[in-house]
């Protein structure tokens, strides 16, 4: 398989599938997003926003500049100091869908997870806590002759490391993703499909999930596994020109592209945007997680006095999890000026000079959002390369309650739990935005099952303390 398919994003997904096993049922781990993408909140839903994309290695910096004008194109100009001489040689005119692309790629994103039959989770919760080749031979049986009567056959088990692995053939779709769901795997709407093209070429499943035990055993605390080129010392982004004429704050987005790991300013402070919160479900429809991101964006301002750059997402460019767009390939990146990834015609990676083979992993990206004016960033932008690769996304998570029944303890404790989980979401909601607490507690009544139970009365208000206690503090 060649690098460029192993991006597909049903690869992804797959990968995706397995990480999720044993985690649906808690609070997302922050090690493993994954989850189903809904939705993102891109550049568009920001006002007076340029986008700027900053390739830089050694002295060597590519910068492409977009921004959102829409006036009459006679009456553009841009003005765009920088910290060298220009030749003709060194301007180019770019293409803005690879900006989009990348934009879309790094969008802070909305992923939704599906609760599993809480029994489910119970037994095998209970199975896991047993030796099941000593003391639960009838359970294995038990699964078996499930698979069997679907279609299913496990042709293989194995612990590796601290995975368990289950080596699956199917005969059908239909079969092999009720065993799946069965088996609490969240597939999503339509994967059947997906599955049938699989089953047809004769191909095998690899299931695997995280046996806790062995993880404890081993140690391992997270599962394993407009164009300008110039030659300058300075690494910045000029942005005081643009705010002369200004009426009012502006939107600015920076995708920086390098080799070594993430990118912050070095003269102002860079946040990280508050990420991998769990909010009500009805934010799922595009227009409320939109209000939403530019409410939750707005407010951060505020709490930092708009004084600080935020970073919405650090990840290697090749691969994304979940993705909101298909990583760019060799080609695109090419095109946005990654010297060190050379790509002809047809997308292939060519071998560069002194006998290195360039490829996506090469390329490490960071979007830095920032609103600024003239008094609160006096100073032009300065920036510095790290060797930190780790990955981070604005992420929100939309957590479904599961909707079946189910008549075991731990079915009852997880309905119980409901109505506290959803009043948690709401205060999460408010905290984020500044919505009015009463207005969210009111749409996510009027969009949850009846049948789930009541939301949480909101906490009460303490006590007032006795009288007497005022005169003794």
């Amino acid at each position: 398989m060649t690098t460029r398919q192993s991006r597909h994003p049903l690869v992804v997904a797959w990968v995706c599938a397995l990480a999720l096993t044993g985690v649906v049922a808690t609070a997302p781990a922050a090690e493993a997003f994954c989850g189903f993408y809904v939705a993102k909140a891109d550049a568009k839903l920001f006002n007076k926003a340029s986008q700027v994309v900053l390739v830089r290695d050694g002295d060597k910096t590519v910068i492409t500049l977009s921004n959102d004008f829409r006036g009459d194109p006679k009456e553009f100009a841009m003005v765009v100091p920088v910290p060298t001489a220009i030749t003709r040689e060194q301007i180019h005119v770019g293409n803005k869908a690879h900006v989009d692309r990348l934009d879309a790629f790094t969008a802070p994103r909305l992923v939704e997870y599906f609760d599993e039959d809480p029994c489910l989770v119970a037994l095998r919760e209970e199975a896991r806590s047993l030796d099941m080749a000593a003391r639960l031979p009838s359970a294995a049986a038990r699964v078996s002759d499930r698979a069997k009567s679907l279609g299913v056959t496990i042709e293989a088990s194995y612990t590796v490391g601290e995975y368990d692995i289950l080596i699956l053939s199917a005969a059908q779709s239909h079969g092999l993703e009720t065993w799946l769901r069965e088996n609490g795997y969240r597939m999503p709407t339509g994967a059947s499909g997906v599955l049938e093209t699989y089953i047809k070429q004769q191909m095998r499943f690899f299931v695997a999930r995280v046996n806790l035990r062995e993880q404890a055993k081993l140690g391992f605390a997270q599962l394993r596994p407009i164009q300008v080129a110039y030659d300058s010392p300075k690494f910045m982004l000029p942005i005081r020109l643009g705010m002369v004429n200004a009426d009012g704050p502006q939107e600015l987005f920076v995708y920086t592209l390098t080799r070594r790991g993430r990118v912050e300013a070095v003269n102002y402070r860079t946040v990280k945007l508050t990420t991998d919160v769990e909010i009500p479900t009805y934010v799922k429809a595009p227009a409320e997680f939109a209000r939403m991101y530019r409410a939750m964006f707005d407010r951060q301002v505020q709490q930092h006095q708009m004084r600080v750059v935020f970073q919405e997402y650090a990840w290697d460019m090749s691969w994304c999890d979940p993705c909101a767009a298909e990583p760019l390939s060799a080609a695109e990146l090419s095109a946005l000026g990654v010297f060190w990834v050379e790509a002809d015609q047809a997308g292939a990676i060519r071998r560069q000079p002194f006998g290195r083979q360039a490829s996506a992993q090469d390329v490490f990206v960071t979007r830095l959002h920032v609103r600024y004016d003239q008094e609160h960033f006096p100073e032009d932008l300065v920036f510095q390369e790290t060797g930190d690769r780790s990955n981070f996304q604005g992420r929100y998570v939309l957590r479904h309650a599961w909707s079946g029944g189910g008549g075991c303890t731990a079915a009852a404790r997880y309905l119980a739990d409901l109505g506290p989980r959803r009043e948690r979401e709401a205060q999460t909601l408010a905290s984020l935005t500044g919505w009015s607490i009463d207005t969210i507690r009111a749409k996510m009544k009027a969009s949850w099952p009846a049948h789930l139970g009541q939301m949480a009365p909101p906490p009460a208000a303490p006590a007032p303390a006795p009288w007497w206690r005022l005169l003794w503090k």
